[in-house]
């Protein structure tokens, strides 16, 4: 088989499992502080099709960062909506951080050498897989620019005298996400990849023993 068409399906795997437990994790935590919006409509599921919004989808195969359909949160439903925002905001990041943890064990326990057996070679592709895009994908959600979990984060930890100034960045924030995207694809720059890689690589060890 083609080896592309192997790297496209051992990244499908992951890219699924990180998006769907990412968008399940706000909303469940939306939902443990009061907010039943995300499980009255259908997205307390591990069913990745409820999920997946298209364009994400394609960027995180095409650069290795993206994003999944967001969660619908309302803040009324919260006691605290300025500090319940956060945790659900956080909820995302973590979760990615936990599967590549556990990605990580599984890479300690299997090892990455290749065995000459098909299917266990292309399974260890999908747990390196597993462990790089969980990484990638929770410490891109972190960065502070709305509209992703960072940008909340952000807001939450401010005092409310200084939201006005995430209120703007978040008029411009999807425009400056796509167009660093299109100059890292265009340019080979990428702006991204310099910001997240250390960290990668610093979990990457400290998880799986690897220097992705």
């Amino acid at each position: 088989m083609n080896n592309q068409i192997l790297d496209i399906l051992a990244l499908a795997v992951p890219i699924l499992i990180a998006l769907t437990v990412h968008e399940v994790s706000h909303g469940y935590v939306a939902w443990k502080l009061g907010d039943p919006t995300a499980k009255m409509m259908g997205r307390l599921t591990l069913n990745p099709i409820a999920h997946l919004d298209p364009i994400g989808t394609l960027m995180l195969f095409l650069v290795r960062f993206g994003w999944a359909k967001p969660v619908p949160v309302d803040p009324r439903y919260f006691k605290n909506p300025k500090q319940d925002m956060l945790w659900v905001a956080l909820a995302g990041p973590a979760s990615n951080m936990v599967l590549a943890f556990l990605f990580g064990l599984l890479i300690r326990a299997v090892g990455l050498q290749s065995s000459g057996n098909f299917t266990g070679d292309f399974l260890k592709m999908i747990l390196l897989y597993g462990l790089y895009i969980n990484l990638a994908l929770a410490i891109f959600n972190l960065l502070p620019i709305p509209p992703l979990d960072g940008g909340r984060i952000l807001r939450g930890l401010l005092p409310w005298r200084y939201e006005h100034y995430v209120d703007r960045l978040e008029q411009y924030g999807p425009f400056v996400l796509m167009g660093l995207i299109f100059l890292g694809m265009f340019t080979g720059f990428s702006v991204f990849g310099i910001i997240i890689t250390p960290f990668v690589r610093f979990f990457g060890g400290m998880f799986a023993g690897i220097n992705l």
